[in-house]
């Protein structure tokens, strides 16, 4: 497999481009690097595959020191001519994209970032995938698809056009633009609905890294819905071994499109989440509780039945585990 991977200095990006160089894949690696969170996380992240951030100030394209099969790119999706210039020059046969706009209250203030990023970068990268042809593009969908369903467990064939936020319906989007694509150009489209995913590297402005660094310095934390909402929370580990089952074997037949839950099937209320890190911490949280967010859901729940059907996918790592392997990660990140 000759291998993209987009949004490379992003959260699962990172992590998966991680797994498939200690595999012995070729990897190209591209990434904007935005600035919707601190973009030191970016570069600390890319630092870790050998990717110095000082060469990328003068140049656009640094091969790994740590990796000699890995090269990363800085590139926006929304450039054509470079997109379809990278796709003809490195003719991938697999692609995994995870770039995107993230974060579902960011998109109240700034619903044009979602649709350059969400749904322009997406059509491009189609539009590469149709040009150059690839045997899978595996992409990234999101468990708030699911919108305003009140039937949990999630499953796959449970209606999702009742979106609450526009980040959800970019997600929706993404997952329509790929069904045409399968079916007109046959180009084999999986994506994955993915449901709250927290681990080491993770990104500062979800749940998990904002009540650590809470707790750790003292700090007052906003639990909406007075803590009653439910999280399928799951570790960043089981979700990169996921992928990685996934992305040789692309859906065939008449249409070869698919679409999976990955989640951990095991719900946590948020109040629970917050307990669990006060007993790793072993400091004791200050609360607010407040009423709900806009675009917010009570509750996520993936049924995964599928997934274990097609690929025996059972992830393992319980709360406690994937929160106490994030502490050590934070406390020693960033210096608490």
């Amino acid at each position: 497999m000759n291998i993209l991977v987009t949004g490379a200095a992003g959260f699962i990006g990172f992590h998966v481009v991680q797994a498939l160089l200690r595999q012995g894949y070729p990897v190209v690696g591209v990434d904007h690097i935005n600035s919707y969170y601190d973009v030191r996380l970016k570069y600390a992240r890319l630092k870790e595959t050998g990717i110095a951030e000082e060469l990328l100030s003068s140049v656009q394209e640094v091969t790994s020191s740590i990796y000699p099969s890995y090269r990363f790119i800085k590139m926006d999706m929304n450039d054509r001519g470079e997109l379809q210039a990278l796709f003809q020059r490195e003719q991938f046969t697999h692609v995994v994209h995870l770039a995107a706009q993230a974060g579902v209250r960011y998109s109240l203030e700034n619903p044009y970032a979602y649709i350059d990023a969400n749904i322009s970068g997406f059509i491009n990268l189609l539009e590469a995938c149709r040009h150059h042809p690839v045997a899978h593009l595996l992409y990234a969908s999101s468990s708030s698809v699911y919108g305003a369903n009140r039937q949990i467990p999630y499953r796959e064939t449970d209606r999702t056009d009742h979106p609450v936020s526009l980040y959800a319906a970019t997600k929706k989007a993404n997952e329509l633009m790929a069904h045409t694509y399968a079916h007109l150009y046959r180009i084999p489209c999986t994506g994955i609905r993915f449901f709250t995913v927290y681990g080491p590297w993770g990104r500062p402005d979800m749940a998990p890294s904002l009540f650590m660094s809470a707790v750790l310095k003292g700090e007052t934390i906003r639990l909406f819905n007075h803590g009653e909402m439910e999280r399928d929370f799951t570790y960043v580990d089981d979700v990169v071994e996921g992928l990685l089952h996934i992305l040789p074997v692309a859906p065939r037949g008449n249409l070869p499109y698919a679409v999976y839950n990955m989640g951990c099937s095991s719900p946590v209320k948020i109040r629970d989440f917050l307990t669990a890190i006060e007993q790793i911490t072993g400091k004791k949280a200050l609360v607010e509780m407040t009423g709900m967010q806009p675009g917010d859901v009570t509750a996520t729940f993936a049924d995964t039945t599928l997934l274990q059907r097609d690929f025996n996918y059972h992830p393992s790592t319980s709360i406690q585990t994937g929160l106490a392997h994030f502490h050590q990660w934070f406390i020693d990140f960033y210096r608490q």
